[in-house]
C-alpha cells in the first residue's frame, strides 16, 4: 500500500489555492459541515474539474471562491488564495474589486442570471463602466467588440436584444462575455452547459477552450457530466459529502479509479457501445449521509463495496496512489478488481410485443398565421410498436417536444393523423376520455413544475390512483399506492414529504410512478433526467427498462444526451427543422452511413473514453421555422454540402436495410465510404480537430 500523503493536494500554490477549507452552514442553531478539510490548486491557464453528486459540496466550494456564501455559513478553517490574495481574509471592498477584476462566475442557468428588463448591451456595458471606467459609448463599443469575441453574429443588433429574445446558447455566450469583459484570472464555471442540446453545448465548450487560451485564464469547471470534464480539464478532484476523495488527471481518474466512489460514477454513465438488452447500468447504492451527521471512519464506508471494520473506525488520509495522483481510501489499490453488483448483470429483454400501438402520419403543427406562421412540425410521420422504446433526438428548436404535446392531446395538431390502439384521435377531447387518459401518460424534464408544491408524495400518488386506475376501495387505493412506491424505489417515509423536501432524483420517482397509475401502454417521456446526477439517472434508467419489460410498456423517449439515447432506445428519429430525417434501429443511426446531422451530433457526443474521433463543427445556427431553407433544410450548415442540389431539390430517402432511412441526396455507400474515413481521425493533443469535410 502507498505511504500516505499530508494533504490531498499538492501545496497551496498557483493561480487560486484552498488549503485545508472547511464551511458549516448554521441551521436552527444547528452547525452543519458541509465542506471539510479540502485542498486543492489551480495552475495558471490549467482547466481543474470538481464532480460528485448533488449535495457533495461543489457548489458551496465556487460560492466560497467568490466569497457569494449565504449569511448562514461559516468558514471554520483554512484559505482560499487568489495569488498573492487570501480571500477569507479581504474586506468587502477589495472584494467587489476582485470579482470581475480578477475573477468572474459563468452561472448555470443563464436565462435567471441575466436581467430581463435590461438589454443585452446595456448588461455587458455596465461591466465595462463599473470595473473598467468607460464612459457610455467606450462601453457599448467595447461590449459589441467582446460579443464578437464570443462569436455571436450581429453584434450591433444583439446589443438592442433582451435576454427573451436570445437562444438558450446566445444566452449562455453573453455570459461569457460579461464574465471575460475585464480578462479575469480565475473564471469559476457552475454546469455552464446543463439544459443545453449537444451541439449548443459542443460550441459552448469549444468557445471555453478558445478563451482560456486567448486569456490565459485559469478555470474551475464544476460538472456532473463526466464526459465534459473529461473533454475540458487536465486536472479533476471528486468530491464526496464534503471531502475531496480523489485527485488526479482527468483521464486517468476515470480511466482507472484509486476510490470506489469514482468507479462508482463511470459505472452509472453508459458509454457509446452500451445497451440496454447486454449491460444494465451500476447505480451507487444508497444515499449520501444527511447535513450534520457525525460520522466516524471513512464517510464513505455505508455505500463501499469493499469497506472493512478499519473503514468505520478510521478517517482515511491521502495516499499516494500514481503520479499526481491521492486517493481518501485504505484499500485504493483493490478498487480496479471491484465486480459490478449482481442487480448490473446482463439479465433484460425489450423486445416489442409487435403490432403499431401508435401511428402518427403526416403530422403538422403551424402556429400564427400568414407571413408571421411558423411551422413546427412538417409531415412527421412515425411509428410505435407495443413494449417498444424510441429514441427523439434534435437540437432545441426541432419539434420533438410539440410532437410529444401532440401525441399525448397538449396541443391540437394543425393537421395529419394520430392513431392510438387502433383509435382515431382527432380533437383534443378524445384525449379526455378515462380509458385513454390511463393508457396515455407523460414524464416531463422537470418535476418541480408538474408536482403540486403543497401536497406530500402520498397525496399525489393517491389521487392519481383515484383518477386513473380502477381500484375502488380507498385499502385498495392505498395498496395501489404502496405498490407503486415500491415500483419506484421509494420508501415509505418519503411518500409523507413533500416534494420541496425530495431530492430531484425522488422527485422524477414520484412523478414516473404516478404516471404509472393507470397501468400505460405509452409514456412520453420528456428529458426526464437531463438535471439529474449520473447516479440518480442511471437509477432512473434502469427503473424505466424494468416497467418497460414487466408491464410492456412503450415510451416516446426525447433526450439530447446520446448516450443515454443509445443505450435506451429500441429505434430512434433525428428532427430538424420539423421534420424527421432519419430513423430506424439505434445501433443503424449510430453506425455509418447516418444523416450528415445525425454524423455531427454523434462528434459532439462527450465520453470519459479515449475514443474520440474529430469534431464536426455545424456552421451557423438553427435557421428560423418562419422561414425555413430551400431545397434540403440541412444545407446552410451541412458540412457535406454539394452544391445547387442541395440548395433548390428536397432530398429523397435513402433506404439502406431493415427499415433504416435517411433523406440526404448522397447514396448510403457513397455517405459510408465518407463518414467512416471521417472517424478514423484521431483527436490530437487531447482536443478534438473540427472537421473539415466537403463529399
Amino acid at each position: 500500500m502507498s505511504a500516505p500523503h499530508p494533504s490531498a493536494s499538492p501545496p497551496a500554490t498557483g493561480a487560486l489555492a484552498i488549503d485545508h477549507l472547511s464551511i458549516s452552514y448554521l441551521r436552527r442553531d444547528r452547525v452543519l459541515p458541509v465542506l471539510t478539510d479540502v485542498s486543492f490548486h489551480i495552475e495558471p491557464g490549467e482547466a481543474y474539474g470538481l464532480v460528485g453528486e448533488s449535495g457533495c459540496g461543489k457548489t458551496t466550494v465556487a460560492m466560497a471562491v467568490m466569497c457569494y456564501l449565504p449569511t448562514n455559513a461559516r468558514i471554520e478553517g483554512g484559505h482560499i488564495r487568489l495569488r498573492d490574495t487570501d480571500l477569507t481574509r479581504a474586506g468587502e471592498a477589495q472584494l467587489r474589486s476582485l470579482r470581475g477584476n480578477r475573477m468572474a462566475m459563468v452561472y448555470q442557468d443563464a436565462g435567471s442570471a441575466l436581467n430581463p428588463s435590461l438589454t443585452i448591451g446595456r448588461q455587458i456595458a455596465e461591466v465595462y463602466r463599473f470595473h473598467g471606467g468607460l464612459d457610455t459609448t467606450a462601453a457599448m463599443d467595447a461590449a459589441a467588440a467582446m460579443l464578437e469575441t464570443v462569436q455571436i453574429a450581429d453584434s450591433a443588433r444583439m446589443l438592442r436584444r433582451y435576454p427573451h429574445e436570445l437562444s438558450g446558447g446566445q444566452q449562455q455566450r453573453v455570459m461569457f462575455a460579461m464574465a471575460l469583459a475585464t480578462s479575469p484570472d480565475l473564471l469559476v464555471l457552475d454546469e455552464p452547459t446543463t439544459g443545453l442540446d449537444t451541439t449548443v453545448e459542443a460550441e459552448v465548450l469549444d468557445l471555453v477552450a478558445r478563451l482560456r487560451s486567448k486569456f490565459s485564464a485559469s478555470i474551475l469547471f464544476i460538472s456532473h457530466n463526466l464526459g465534459i470534464v473529461t473533454r475540458m480539464c487536465e486536472r479533476v478532484g471528486v468530491l464526496y459529502a464534503g471531502r475531496l476523495i480523489e485527485e488526479g488527471p482527468s483521464r486517468e481518474i476515470f480511466s482507472t479509479p484509486r476510490h470506489p466512489y469514482t468507479l462508482g460514477l463511470t459505472r452509472c454513465v453508459p458509454n457509446r457501445i452500451m445497451r440496454k438488452d447486454a449491460h444494465r447500468l451500476d447505480p451507487i447504492p444508497g444515499s449520501l449521509p444527511p447535513l450534520g451527521l457525525a460520522v466516524q471512519g471513512c464517510v464513505y464506508a455505508p455505500r463501499c463495496p469493499i469497506a472493512r471494520a478499519r473503514c468505520r473506525e478510521e478517517d482515511p488520509p491521502a495516499f499516494v496512489s500514481g503520479e499526481r495522483r491521492v486517493s481518501r481510501c485504505f484499500y485504493h489499490d483493490e478498487v480496479s478488481g471491484i465486480p459490478r453488483s449482481e442487480e448490473a448483470l446482463p439479465a433484460i429483454g425489450g423486445e416489442s410485443a409487435g403490432g403499431d400501438l401508435l401511428r402518427v402520419e403526416h403530422l403538422s403543427k403551424r402556429y400564427g398565421a400568414g407571413t408571421n406562421q411558423v411551422v413546427a412540425l412538417d409531415d412527421v410521420s412515425i411509428e410505435l410498436e407495443a413494449g417498444e422504446i424510441l429514441g427523439l433526438v434534435g437540437e432545441s428548436g426541432s419539434g420533438k417536444s410539440t410532437l410529444a404535446k401532440c401525441v399525448v392531446g397538449l396541443l391540437e395538431a394543425s393537421g395529419g393523423e394520430i392513431d392510438f390502439a387502433g383509435r382515431p384521435l382527432v380533437r383534443l377531447g378524445d384525449w379526455r376520455k378515462p380509458e385513454l387518459r390511463r393508457k396515455l401518460q407523460m414524464v416531463f424534464q422537470n418535476p418541480d413544475t408538474t408536482l403540486n408544491p403543497s401536497h406530500t408524495a402520498r397525496r399525489i400518488l393517491t389521487r392519481a390512483a383515484r383518477l386513473l386506475s380502477t381500484a375502488g376501495s380507498s385499502a385498495d387505493v392505498e395498496r395501489q399506492v404502496t405498490a407503486l412506491a415500491a415500483a419506484v424505489q421509494l420508501r415509505p417515509h418519503h411518500l409523507d414529504l413533500k416534494p420541496s423536501f425530495l431530492s430531484g432524483g425522488l422527485k422524477q420517482r414520484v412523478a414516473i410512478a404516478r404516471a404509472f397509475a393507470g397501468a400505460p401502454a405509452l409514456v412520453l417521456c420528456d428529458e426526464p433526467t437531463s438535471a439529474l446526477d449520473v447516479s440518480v439517472q442511471a437509477t432512473i434508467l434502469n427503473l424505466l427498462v424494468d416497467l418497460q419489460t414487466k408491464e410492456r410498456v412503450a415510451y416516446l423517449f426525447i433526450s439530447h444526451d446520446l448516450g443515454v439515447v443509445r443505450y435506451l432506445a429500441d429505434r430512434i428519429a433525428v428532427m430538424y427543422l420539423g421534420q424527421i430525417i432519419e430513423i430506424g434501429r439505434a445501433e443503424d443511426v449510430f453506425s455509418p452511413p447516418h444523416h450528415p446531422y445525425t454524423e455531427a451530433l454523434l462528434s459532439a457526443m462527450p465520453t470519459i473514453d479515449e475514443s474520440e474521433g474529430a469534431r464536426i463543427k455545424l456552421s451557423g445556427t438553427m435557421p428560423n421555422p418562419a422561414n425555413p431553407p430551400t431545397g434540403c433544410r440541412f444545407h446552410t450548415r451541412c458540412h457535406r454540402f454539394l452544391g445547387e442540389i442541395c440548395r433548390e431539390r428536397e432530398p429523397p430517402w435513402q433506404e439502406d436495410g431493415e427499415g433504416h432511412r435517411y433523406r440526404c441526396h448522397i447514396a448510403p455507400a457513397d455517405l459510408e465510404a465518407a463518414q467512416q474515413e471521417a472517424m478514423s481521425r484521431p483527436a490530437k493533443d487531447g482536443n478534438r480537430p473540427e472537421a473539415e469535410i466537403r463529399a
